[in-house]
């Protein structure tokens, strides 16, 4: 395969187009063409290559995709924006997605946008049901959600747990609502639908398993959500939204208020203050739900009132870097 290398040589960096290929055990690279030092000849030089352009065809989503997402890069950095404590590095990335959303994405054709939105549901769907259990693969979710065909042999619990959460999504886009215990609770009801009666804020305790906490103990959760809405609202305006929604999802599966969904119900809580913020959505991917798990644990050593950065580096780094892989794979 062909992609786009960049090279650092002290403070400058220069564009190769390289090949790989494995043999063997070794994956063997090679540059094929010096393409220069910035985007823009990066660009032009591409198309000065008749000799690849079969390979460069091959790949060329990947290729897009690099282009694309340096370009707003670049644009970030000359921007000049204030650094932020808990992002470090991670904030120059984050924020190209936001300008490549609010800039391009945002004025897409109409039904572009909707197509791109309904493959982002399908894959956001996909991974936050996976990550608690769900058993219909991502090819499934695709023809459920997107063609209306139910999967062979699989329990309607899983189906019903993918319809409402593509139903919630589609819900929330245009919400402006604050978030609040009536928001909240609103939210999982809908989840649940159709799967779990228990609807509210549980009445017994419940056991979470593999985690360094114990969730709050039942008669005590009303006044547990009180103290993380107080947080919210005294930080939403002092954070950045990425550190804030990340905290707040931490926060929130530590109470575990409910009885069933508090991961669904929290990651769809992360993507609706994102939005409300002005940055795209997200998705947390299953496959590297043992990454997830193992920072939300490192986050465990926090309290409902405290943010210490050496607690959240690591989830907020983890859900950074989702951010931006899930943004450039899907909305461009």
């Amino acid at each position: 395969m062909v992609y786009i290398y960049r090279k650092v040589i002290g403070n400058k960096g220069y564009y190769y187009l390289r090949a790989s290929e494995r043999k063997g055990t070794k994956v063997i690279a090679k540059d094929l063409a010096y393409l220069g030092e910035s985007i823009e000849e990066v660009q032009k030089n591409l198309t000065k290559l008749p000799q690849y352009n079969d390979q460069i065809r091959k790949t060329y989503k990947t290729i897009h995709n690099f282009l694309e997402s340096n370009i707003y890069l670049e644009k970030i950095k000359q921007s000049k924006i204030k650094s932020d404590d808990y992002l470090g590095d991670k904030l120059l990335e984050v924020e190209a997605c936001k300008l490549h959303y609010s800039k391009k994405f945002k004025h897409y054709n109409g039904l572009t946008k909707e197509e791109i939105f309904k493959n982002f549901i399908i894959e956001f769907a996909f991974n936050t049901t996976n990550i608690e259990g769900n058993t219909i693969k991502l090819n499934e979710t695709r023809n459920l959600l997107q063609n209306g065909i139910s999967p062979k042999d699989k329990p309607l619990r899983d189906i019903y747990d993918l319809k409402n959460t593509e139903e919630v999504f589609n819900w929330l886009q245009e919400s402006k609502q604050k978030v609040t215990h009536e928001l909240i609770i609103e939210i999982h009801k809908r989840l649940v639908a159709n799967i779990d009666k228990r609807i509210g804020y549980r009445t017994q305790e419940v056991r979470v398993i593999k985690s360094n906490f114990k969730a709050t103990p039942f008669p005590y959760i009303k006044a547990d959500m009180d103290i993380l809405l107080k947080w919210y609202e005294k930080n939403k305006d002092k954070l950045h939204p990425l550190v804030l929604t990340t905290i707040f999802h931490h926060k929130f599966e530590m109470i575990h208020p409910f009885f069933d969904g508090n991961g669904r119900t929290g990651r769809i809580l992360l993507n609706y203050i994102l939005m409300n913020n002005n940055y795209p959505p997200m998705v947390i991917h299953t496959k590297i739900r043992n990454n997830y798990l193992l920072a939300l644990r490192k986050a465990d050593k926090s309290n409902l009132k405290e943010a210490n950065i050496k607690d959240y580096d690591l989830l907020i780094q983890y859900v950074s870097d989702e951010m931006v892989k899930s943004y450039w794979n899907i909305f461009l």
